[in-house]
C-alpha cells in the first residue's frame, strides 16, 4: 500500500517538474536575477556606495566573481572526461556490465544505483558523483537491452545520491577544514579558537552522531527509490528515450610511419601514468591520505585510463568523446560563482544564517543553522565557499548557547548536502552523461530530500 502510494506521488510531481522546471542553464540565470533583486531589497551597504555599483563590482571581479571558479570547473570537466575515458576501458567496461546486469526491475535498479552512489559519495563526494552517473546509464543499458521495462529518469536520479551524503563523508569541507589550526583560525573568533582548538574528526564525520546520521541514509535512501517507482507500464521510460552519453570504439589506424607508430606506443602512455603515480605518492608522503581531494582522484583515473587504453591516441579518442559533456560545466559555473559573490558582498549570506540562530538555543541551534544552510546552499552551491561564510556565525553562536562545535559544524554540513537535490550545479555532469535532463529527476530527488530532511533534523534536534 506504502510504496504504491509513493510510487503514484513520484509519478505525479516527476510530471509537475516536467513542466514547470526549465533548462539548468536557465536556471542559473533567473537565480541570478532572484540574487540582485534581493540584495538590492534587503542587502547591507555602505551608505557612501551605490549598491548597484557594489553588486556590479563583486559580480565581475577577477578575484570573486565570475571568474573565481574557473579551476574549479577545469576540475569538474577533467573528473567527468578522465572518468568517463576510464569507464570505457575494457576492463572496467567488463566490471561495470557484470554489476549493470544484476537488477530486474525498476525498483532494484534505483536501489542499488542509489546505494552505490552513496558508499562512494561517502568516500569522496568526485567519486560519488561519477561513479553514480556512469553506473546509472548502464543500468539503464542493460535494462533496455534485456528487454525489461524500466523508468529511466529514476535510475537516474539514484545515480545523484552521493551528493545528498558528501558533507558528512571523508572529503567533507566543513569537518576536514576544522582539523587544522589554520582552517580553525579562518572561521573561528581569535578568543574561539583559542579556547576550543581543532576539532577532530572523532567529534564530526567520525562522531556517534553521523555514523547513525549518514549509514542510515544508506537504508533509507535506497528504500524511498524502491518505493518512488512506478508500477504502470504506461509510466516507463527507457533509456532510448534520452541521448546517454556513448563511446564510439577506436579503430586503430594501420602503422606505415614513425608518428603513427608513437601514436600506438603504449611504454609512451605508461611513461605518463607513472609519473602521475609518483607525483600521487609523493604527495600522500608528503600531507597525509586524509588530505587526497578532487585533483588526487583525477590523477589516478588519468593514470588508470593511459594504461588500460594502451595507446596515447586510444585515450585521446575516449577523452574526446566525453569532452562534449563539459558544456554546461563551461558555461553555468561563472554564473554561480556570480550569484556567491553577490550573496557575499551584499550580506545577504550571513544575514541568512544569522536571523537563525537568533531564535535559537541550545536545543534548536543544530536545527536552525541546518535550516539556514539548506536555503544558502541553493544559491551558493558551494561546501567550501558555504562554510567560510557560515561557518563563524554558527561556530560563535553555539559556542555563546553551549553547543559541542562537532554538532554544529555538521549541521551546516548537513544543510549544504541536502538542498543538492534541488540544485542542478551539481547535477550537470550526471545530466551530460546520463542524458536526461534536470526536470526528468528533479521531482525524484526532491522527495528523496524530504525524507532525508526530516532523517538528519530529527538527529540534530534530540541527539544530547
Amino acid at each position: 500500500m506504502l510504496p504504491g502510494m509513493i510510487g503514484r506521488l513520484g509519478m505525479l510531481i516527476s510530471r509537475l517538474f516536467r513542466w514547470l522546471i526549465p533548462d539548468p542553464f536557465v536556471i542559473a540565470i533567473l537565480l541570478s536575477l532572484v540574487t540582485v533583486l534581493a540584495a538590492l531589497l534587503w542587502g547591507t551597504f555602505d551608505p557612501s556606495d551605490e549598491p548597484l555599483d557594489v553588486l556590479l563590482d563583486a559580480w565581475s571581479s577577477n578575484e570573486s566573481g565570475i571568474w573565481k571558479l574557473l579551476a574549479f570547473s577545469m576540475q569538474m570537466c577533467l573528473i567527468l572526461v578522465t572518468g568517463h575515458a576510464l569507464a570505457s576501458t575494457r576492463p572496467v567496461r567488463w566490471g561495470i556490465d557484470r554489476i549493470a546486469s544484476v537488477p530486474r526491475s525498476t525498483t532494484s535498479a534505483a536501489a542499488m544505483v542509489g546505494f552505490v552512489a552513496m558508499v562512494f559519495g561517502l568516500l569522496n563526494w568526485g567519486l560519488g558523483l561519477i561513479v553514480g552517473a556512469l553506473l546509472a546509464r548502464d543500468v539503464g543499458r542493460s535494462l533496455q537491452h534485456r528487454g525489461i521495462r524500466a523508468h529511466y529518469p529514476l535510475v537516474a536520479a539514484a545515480g545523484y545520491m552521493g551528493l545528498l551524503v558528501w558533507h558528512g563523508g571523508f572529503s567533507g569541507s566543513a569537518p576536514l577544514s576544522m582539523t587544522t589550526t589554520t582552517g580553525a583560525a579562518k572561521v573561528l573568533p581569535a578568543d574561539v579558537a583559542k579556547e576550543v582548538g581543532t576539532i577532530p574528526l572523532e567529534q564530526t564525520i567520525l562522531s556517534p552522531m553521523n555514523l547513525v546520521v549518514s549509514l542510515g541514509l544508506l537504508v533509507l535512501v535506497p528504500l524511498l527509490l524502491r518505493w518512488l517507482a512506478p508500477r504502470d507500464e504506461e509510466s516507463m521510460q527507457p533509456c532510448s528515450d534520452f541521448h546517454p552519453m556513448d563511446e564510439s570504439p577506436h579503430q586503430p589506424e594501420p602503422v606505415t610511419n614513425l608518428p603513427q607508430l608513437l601514436n600506438r606506443c603504449w611504454p609512451i602512455s605508461w611513461l605518463l601514468a607513472g609519473a602521475l603515480v609518483l607525483g600521487l605518492w609523493r604527495f600522500v608522503e608528503l600531507n597525509g591520505f586524509g588530505s587526497v581531494g578532487l585533483n588526487q582522484i583525477i590523477m589516478v583515473m588519468f593514470a588508470l585510463g593511459l594504461v588500460l587504453h594502451g595507446s596515447p591516441v586510444a585515450y585521446m579518442h575516449a577523452v574526446t568523446g566525453a569532452a562534449r559533456g563539459c558544456a554546461g560545466i563551461m558555461i553555468q559555473f561563472p554564473l554561480y560563482a556570480g550569484i556567491m559573490a553577490i550573496m557575499i558582498a551584499s550580506g545577504l549570506m550571513a544575514q541568512i544564517a544569522e536571523w537563525f540562530v537568533q531564535i535559537g538555543n541550545e536545543r534548536t541551534m543544530p536545527l536552525l543553522s541546518f535550516l539556514s544552510a539548506a536555503i544558502v546552499n541553493i544559491f551558493v552551491p558551494s561546501g567550501g565557499g558555504q562554510w567560510a561564510i557560515q561557518g563563524p556565525i554558527a561556530l560563535q553562536s553555539g559556542y555563546d548557547a553551549g553547543v559541542d562545535p562537532g554538532r554544529m559544524i555538521m549541521a551546516v554540513a548537513y544543510g549544504d548536502q541536502l538542498t543538492n537535490m534541488l540544485q542542478p550545479f551539481w547535477a550537470l555532469p550526471l545530466l551530460a552523461i546520463t542524458g536526461v535532463r534536470a526536470r526528468d529527476i528533479v521531482g525524484y530527488t526532491a522527495l528523496v530530500m524530504i525524507g532525508a530532511g526530516v532523517w538528519m533534523a530529527f538527529w540534530l534536534l534530540v541527539w544530547g
